[in-house]
């Protein structure tokens, strides 16, 4: 089968700075891979690359077997949606004004917003939970709702792969719980290619398929999460031993936090 995201040999550099160095994964259709490692890794760079926002490197990164220099901008765009730690508070628009500017690689510069526009962006909004506050401003929301909105608005863009960069980040446990969540039944009800960079060890290993852990701009891990989950493979990666405890629910190895008292 051609993975629908091939990543091979790949190498970047900003001026004298190698970022990446040599990384090589791959993602199947349908497939909820998850990128981790300490900080500075270049983790997000590697989403970059992919999204074009950073040009150049060498090696090769495909989409459905395709290079991806060999799409326009707009097409790359009905591919894949990215979802960057990005605050939307700064945006003065309402919540389904800034889901609907996501149709924007199904839109031309002169065409007025189609029925299909609609359904798509209506169809986002419940399915994320948003549509309760649709015509609120963005600035009026709190962060984990605002991030909620930023998964809708890639939804209701339509296209089949999705990147997140960190989407828990600064999150209380509540919301990031409910993003986590939403993002599995993405991957699982409706079918979506998930490549997400995330600091959560446990909900990257609960949750995904494979995952990458890069060190040092190099893909140090490409596995099954729980062969993953003992200190022989994670304390070289992330310079520091862990606690193993089995899951009440289903017997998987999770880190345990750090206790804090004698």
């Amino acid at each position: 089968m051609t993975p629908i995201i091939r990543i091979a040999d790949f190498s970047f550099s900003i001026g004298e700075t190698q970022i990446l160095n040599h990384v090589s994964l791959d993602l199947l259709k349908g497939e909820f891979v998850s990128i981790i490692g300490p900080n500075g890794a270049g983790k997000s760079t590697l989403l970059n690359c992919l999204m074009r926002i950073y040009k150049g490197g060498t090696g090769v990164l495909e989409i459905d077997g395709n290079d991806i220099e060999t799409f326009s901008q707009r097409k790359l765009a009905r591919r894949i949606s990215f979802i960057p730690q990005q605050d939307l508070s700064g945006f003065p628009v309402t919540v389904d004004e800034y889901v609907l500017m996501s149709r924007y690689p199904h839109m031309s510069p002169f065409s007025t917003v189609s029925d299909s526009d609609h359904a798509a962006v209506n169809r986002a909004l419940e399915i994320t939970g948003c549509t309760r506050f649709a015509h609120r401003n963005i600035a009026t929301l709190s962060g984990g709702e605002r991030r909620t909105v930023s998964i809708a608005a890639a939804l209701a863009q339509e296209s089949r792969i999705m990147l997140l960069d960190e989407p828990t980040t600064f999150l209380d446990p509540k919301h990031e719980r409910d993003i986590f969540a939403l993002i599995r039944n993405i991957n699982r009800d409706l079918g979506y290619t998930i490549l997400m960079v995330t600091h959560d060890i446990n909900h990257a290993a609960l949750s995904s398929d494979r995952i990458c852990i890069i060190k040092n701009g190099e893909c140090a891990y490409f596995g099954e999460p729980k062969a993953m989950m003992n200190n022989e493979i994670l304390e070289p990666l992330f310079d520091t031993s862990f606690d193993f405890i089995a899951h009440p629910d289903n017997g998987f190895p999770v880190i345990l936090p750090e206790g804090g008292r004698d």
